[in-house]
């Protein structure tokens, strides 16, 4: 039995050009693979559809005849769109994302959905629609969330190429556990939609990928203004073609491992610091000291996005409760138990806060380099990590390395920056607003002198 492509996207295509291997051979090998495959990382695969798909491919397009994984939040035609819960198991998407759209537009192959948590709402991928997703480094351990299937089918060996949402770290947080490279972009860059409620504008998309180059490609695909998100950034070309081309020398940086705020284990802490310093000497970024103290803005983030949860569950709460994963059920009620006009001016006040606390510390630097996660993964089974290295975790911690760029827009990617336990641990480079090329560089340059493994060992 062929096994799936074990490298990039990009190189998957090379062959298929140089006649080394087929569209077709490619989707059926990925298709044995998630039959095999203990890690449940796919809740619905099309796989007459994209067999089909696969014969008649358009290989001189950027991504002609690539399986992809598409994130289960993300809406494809005639696909389920459950958004991970029970709640909506039986309903059908009636359209085609904007991403989604420009993805079968370069000639990529969707051949199902990953799973992922229920709503998008935690850092695992454990629901009881779908059952429990593993990490293919330890499959005791989660892949992470929400985007976790799209992470655990690329590191898997069985994709190249996920799609993921990133609305508090949903496509950093399972990069970082799985070893993979995870970017959002500046809100915008990739647009929403169609039909995407207007607020409260943290989410975006965009994927999970194997090497830098590959997510540069995405953007050339997928980025760029669409009139149905009025916030989306006009497109901008050569996302792949001038990788490296920013002249990084004498900018400044930031380390700050724990972003000012986190409880992080000194294992991670000492590789995302070994990593910034290599970063430093390679790019000649000058480091400076800036205090991060950055507010805390977990429970405004999460009261922002359960109003949107309420607006879509209409007038099925409290009556489906018992078909949610327990703590998005709590949270729901806790929201809805607190929530009222002042509550929502307090909500907008503490996220203008954050807005106006990233933009001073970007007055004083170009880029910030911090963890992707508090800690190597945490076991599968449970929905968050509370203790590291023995200790308490504050609430929010989990989510209090990646939420801050989401509330302010800014871009930022998670990298590997090495193994601790046999687990991965990402490095993450924030940069100011429409920075976007500064950080894909500054972590090409990264991967180029530190490479890592494509899937896991």
């Amino acid at each position: 039995m062929t096994k799936p492509w074990l490298e990039d996207a990009a190189s998957l295509i090379e062959s298929f050009r140089s006649g080394d291997n087929s569209p077709l051979e490619e989707a059926q090998a990925v298709f044995d693979a998630i039959k095999s495959s203990e890690l449940n990382a796919f809740s619905y695969i099309d796989e007459e559809n994209a067999l089909n798909q696969a014969k008649k491919a358009d290989i001189s397009l950027p991504l002609g005849g690539v399986p992809i994984a598409v994130k289960e939040l993300h809406n494809v035609e005639g696909w389920p769109d459950t958004s991970a819960s029970l709640v909506f198991a039986d309903r059908v998407s009636r359209f085609d994302g904007t991403m989604i759209e420009r993805l079968k537009a370069a000639g990529a192959n969707l051949i199902g959905l990953t799973t992922a948590s229920e709503f998008g709402g935690l850092n695992c991928s454990t629901t009881k629609l779908n059952g429990v997703t593993h990490n293919p480094w330890n499959h005791e351990l989660t892949p992470g969330g929400s985007s976790g299937g799209s992470a655990a089918a690329v590191a898997g060996g069985i994709v190249t190429l996920g799609t993921g949402g990133d609305g508090g770290g949903s496509i950093r947080i399972p990069a970082g556990f799985c070893g993979l490279v995870g970017m959002k972009g500046t809100a915008g860059r990739i647009p929403r939609g169609p039909h995407t409620g207007i607020g409260p504008l943290t989410v975006v998309s965009g994927c999970l990928s194997r090497s830098v180059r590959d997510t540069a490609r995405w953007y050339d695909v997928c980025a760029g203004f669409d009139p149905r998100d009025p916030y989306s950034l006009p497109k901008e070309q050569g996302w792949e073609a001038q990788l490296g081309a920013t002249d990084l020398s004498g900018a400044r940086v930031v380390v700050s491992p724990d972003l000012g705020s986190a409880l992080i284990s000194d294992a991670v802490r000492e590789k995302v610091l070994q990593a910034a310093a290599t970063i430093i000497e390679i790019a000649g970024l000058h480091q400076v000291d800036v205090d991060i103290n950055l507010p805390p803005i977990d429970w405004e983030w999460a009261i922002a996005n359960q109003a949107g949860l309420y607006k879509e569950l209409g007038d099925r709460w409290p009556d489906c409760e018992d078909d949610m994963t327990k703590s998005i059920a709590f949270g729901m009620r806790m929201g809805l138990k607190r929530y009222n006009l002042d509550i929502a001016a307090r909500v907008e006040e503490g996220r203008t806060a954050a807005n106006e606390r990233m933009a001073d510390i970007f007055d004083q630097t170009d880029f910030i380099i911090c963890a992707s996660n508090p800690d190597i993964a945490f076991p599968a089974h449970i929905e968050s990590n509370t203790r590291v290295d023995g200790k308490k975790a504050p609430a929010g911690n989990n989510g209090a390395l990646t939420i801050p760029a989401n509330i302010s827009g800014n871009p930022a990617i998670s990298v590997p920056a090495g193994l601790v336990d046999g687990m991965p641990v990402g490095v993450q480079i924030i940069g100011i607003q429409h920075s976007d090329r500064a950080i894909l560089d500054l972590a090409h340059l990264w991967e180029k002198s530190s490479p890592w493994p494509l899937v896991a060992e």
